[in-house]
Order: C-alpha cells, then sequence, then structure tokens
C-alpha cells in the first residue's frame, strides 16, 4: 500500500505530517530539476513555510528530462518522506509541500503556464551545472547545442530551463502578470548572473523587448545551498516501509545540518524566510566560495581517491589517518583563498564538515559525488588552485585531488574493476586520456580540456601524482598525509 492522502492517516503518530489544508495551498512556487536534492532543502523550507499558516508556497516542481520522479510521486498525491539521519539517530516527517510533478518534455506547454499562473511568484532551480547549457570556458551560450538553438529559435516548445524560463516570462508579460524572483540553487560561482545572462540570451535571441523587460523587472538572486543528500537506495524504502506501514518511493534522506544563504534582491512576496532558517545577506560570493572551495572541493577528492582504493562511501575515507589527513591538508590550502563573511568561523565550519563527512548512517556514495566531474572541477579545485599560484603558494593536496580525477577518466579502479564515467563529456576526456602516451601527456592533455594553464611547478606536481596513482594506487597516493 503507497503512501498517498488516503493512507496518510496510516502512518505512526511519531511521524509528522502536514497539519495544513493541502486543499487551500496555493502554488507560489515553481522548482526546475526536481530530484532528492530539492526534495530534502527547498521544498522542506516551504514546508516549514506552510506548516506555519502561510499557504502561499506550494510547490509545481518541474523535471526538465525525464518521468521517474513524476510516476514516484504522482500515485502519492506528492507527499513523501523526509528521513534525517545522525549516527544511530533518526527522525522521519512527511512533507506536503509539493503539489504537482509536471514532466517538460511531454507538455512543455504545461510549464510555461505554471511559470505564468498568477499565484506563482518565486522559481528555483536544481538543473546541475550541465543543466545551464553554458561554455565554461566564457560563460556564454554552448551556441552548438541543438536545445539552445532550438529556444534561441522559437520558444514554443521550449528544451532548455532558460527557455522555458523566458518562455514562462513572456506568457506573464503578455498577460500583464508581475515579474517572478528566479533563484538559482546550483553549485556555480555567481550563479543567479549566470542564469540570468543565459535567460537574457534566450530571450533576446526571440523577442529583444522582451529581454529589456526581463532585465529591468525581474531578479535573479544569488544564493548558496548546503546540506548532504545520499542517493535513496530500495533498502531505505523497505525499511521505511517497514517503519511507516505503507511503502513510500519518494523518500528522500539526509543529514540534520541544513543551509541556505540568498541575495536580498527579491521583486515579490516571500515567505517569512528569516523566521525558517534562510540567511538572506547582500553579497553570497563569500559563502559561496567557502562551501565550494571547503565542502565540494574536499568531496571532489575524496570521491575519486577514495572510489578508486575501493570507498565506497565517504565516511569509509575519512575513517583513515591518511584520509582524514588529505582532506585537512586540502582545506588548509583552499582556505588561504578566502574571505570569511560576518557570520562564519572557518575553523567551526571544518570541524562541522569533519563530522558530517563521518557520518556513517548517510551512506554517501563516493560514485555519486564522482559524476559529472568535467562540470565541477573549475569552481571546486581549479579556482582554488589558481588562487594560490597567483599568491605563489604551493597546491599539493590540490593538485592530488585534480589529479585522481584525471586517473578517474581511465574508467578503472585500483583493483582493475571497469566502471562507465558518467559525465556529459566522457567520451571526449576518455579519448584525451587513452591518447596520451605518458601521465605529463595526460595532465596536459586534460588541463587543456578546461583551458587551464599551469606553471611548471604546478604541472611537475599533478604529473607527480598522476605517475603515482597510475602505478601504485590511491592509497599510496594518500599515504604521505597520514
Amino acid at each position: 500500500m503507497r503512501l498517498s492522502n488516503e493512507t496518510l492517516g496510516r502512518v505512526p503518530a511519531t511521524v509528522a505530517h502536514p497539519a495544513y489544508d493541502r486543499a487551500g495551498v496555493k502554488r507560489g512556487v515553481v522548482h526546475l530539476g526536481i530530484g532528492a536534492f530539492h526534495r530534502a532543502h527547498q521544498a522542506a523550507y516551504f514546508e516549514a513555510a506552510l506548516a506555519a499558516g502561510d499557504l502561499r508556497w506550494g510547490i509545481t516542481s518541474v523535471s526538465l528530462r525525464s518521468a521517474g520522479v513524476r510516476d514516484q510521486l504522482a500515485p502519492q498525491d506528492c507527499l513523501y518522506a523526509l528521513v534525517v539521519r545522525d549516527g544511530d539517530a533518526r527522525t522521519t516527517a512527511i512533507v506536503g509541500a509539493e503539489q504537482a510533478v509536471l514532466v517538460a518534455p511531454e507538455d512543455p506547454q504545461a510549464v510555461i503556464d505554471a511559470l505564468a499562473h498568477p499565484d506563482a511568484r518565486i522559481v528555483t532551480l536544481t538543473i546541475t551545472e550541465k543543466g545551464y547549457k553554458l561554455d565554461r570556458a566564457t560563460g556564454t551560450l554552448l551556441s552548438d547545442d541543438p536545445d539552445v538553438a532550438a529556444d534561441c529559435a522559437s520558444l514554443a516548445a521550449p528544451r532548455t530551463a532558460p527557455g522555458f524560463l523566458a518562455a514562462g516570462l513572456a506568457a506573464r508579460r503578455a498577460a500583464g502578470l508581475g515579474p517572478l524572483t528566479v533563484i538559482s540553487c546550483d553549485n556555480l560561482p555567481h550563479n543567479g548572473k549566470l542564469l540570468r545572462d543565459a535567460v537574457l540570451a534566450v530571450a533576446r535571441a526571440n523577442d529583444p523587448a522582451l529581454a529589456d523587460w526581463i532585465a529591468n523587472e525581474v531578479a535573479f538572486p544569488a544564493s548558496m545551498i548546503d546540506r548532504i543528500v545520499p542517493a535513496t537506495t530500495p533498502e531505505d524504502i523497505a525499511a521505511l516501509a517497514a517503519d511507516l506501514g505503507v511503502e513510500d518511493r519518494a523518500m528522500v534522506k539526509t543529514e540534520p545540518f541544513t543551509q541556505w544563504v540568498v541575495e536580498d534582491t527579491f521583486v515579490t512576496e516571500r515567505p517569512d524566510f528569516s523566521a525558517l532558517g534562510v540567511q538572506l545577506t547582500k553579497s553570497v560570493a563569500p559563502w559561496e566560495d567557502a562551501k565550494l572551495r571547503l565542502l565540494n572541493g574536499a568531496h571532489s577528492g575524496i570521491a575519486y581517491l577514495g572510489a578508486l582504493a575501493g570507498d565506497d562511501f565517504v565516511h569509509q575515507f575519512v575513517a583513515t589517518p591518511a584520509g582524514r589527513g588529505f582532506v585537512e591538508a586540502l582545506w588548509d590550502e583552499a582556505q588561504t583563498t578566502l574571505n570569511s563573511p560576518d557570520g562564519l568561523d572557518i575553523a567551526a565550519y571544518r570541524v562541522d564538515l569533519m563530522g558530517r563527512f563521518a557520518n556513517s548512517a548517510l551512506q554517501h556514495r563516493t560514485r555519486q559525488i564522482a559524476m559529472d566531474g568535467s562540470q565541477k572541477l573549475p569552481q571546486r579545485l581549479l579556482a582554488t588552485i589558481a588562487g594560490r599560484r597567483a599568491a605563489g603558494q604551493s597546491a599539493d593536496a590540490l593538485a592530488l585531488a585534480v589529479a585522481a580525477w584525471m586517473r578517474w577518466q581511465s574508467g578503472q579502479t585500483d583493483v582493475g574493476e571497469r566502471f562507465t564515467v558518467d559525465d556529459p563529456a566522457a567520451a571526449h576526456l576518455g579519448a584525451l586520456s587513452a591518447g596520451a602516451a605518458d601521465a605529463a601527456e595526460r595532465v596536459d592533455a586534460l588541463l587543456g580540456f578546461f583551458g587551464f594553464a599551469a606553471d611548471a611547478d604546478l604541472r611537475q606536481t599533478i604529473v607527480a601524482h598522476l605517475d603515482v596513482l597510475e602505478q601504485d594506487g590511491a592509497r599510496a597516493a594518500v599515504s604521505p598525509y597520514g
């Protein structure tokens, strides 16, 4: 028996569930890119607003690709469980903020209509770095991408997130409705500006007057989000069903920690974000840099080194003295490139991060983090290295993390297990790696993919690390940090 409005009464009374009238909820939020992270993060904040009595903030979510999440949620009336795990402790709550899930390729017009609904005020996005369709070197739209080209030619049936936003805003303008506040929640530096530029480029290609209206009326605040959300497994679903007495195929699991920092440039109504724990700020950049370079940078290093060595989970890697030492060394290097914002104690943040990494209850898979590395490395590692080198500082641990990503492109672990590299550029990167005669050539070819110019000392450091990784494995490469 599935979780639903009808079966909600079967859920034990000890499990929190919506006490508000779901039928009276307005859909003030449209979310693009529904996945586990959104359901554990943004949806939880809007759920808190509903629970506090502000029923304007129900969510219409959109899958830009597949129907998988819709098919999980629709039979459940969009209800799902949020399970928070911390060691042996666990709490569960049923979330009712999701009101509908649309599948964009099935019905593009329905997505446009949701964006143009009179109740809509806020749009949030978790579409991953590759969803922005940006050239990493220039920050402009990928001109040779067929979906981008289609949206620039016509907004009748958009294919990309910038295209849907431009089409939805065009419909709002034509109907005489107000603008929207559009919040990127993806791990991209200056994500608000990047999204704004992408939407304006698509709008301008279709209607320069629309682009001018968007530029003058619509807000694209930058934001920084933080919560570790591992992938749900069949075992998780089975265990929860035993606890609830009903099956929930859309459940998500996460950690107690959650953070959302948003630039305070709204042009629409909003929930009482401060009361909900959202931090409004004049500048997100310092928070963004700290998260990208400390949490995300360390995560990438852990993912590639750990997965190569056979560590399935993050907590396994940091349980060893060498693994923990590597993370601390990477943080020592990255910390020097940060301008710490008011309210962030970096030393305390690092202690908290290590505790989060060591949370074995999360079962956070290294291979999940290793996905889409070509989209993540520039902001997580390469920018940090560039900052260190510009200051005349070494970058040994950061260089090892980059070398581990390079080793990952071989598609083979240290014990010879073959795997598929999950990355939009996998074929190209694999060819670059396989076509190089030795570690030095591989370093040059793979850094060239990013257009990253390494000085002689940095290049030598990465080559030396890659040599060790290829000859002796990840354990040997990390051992000096133990």
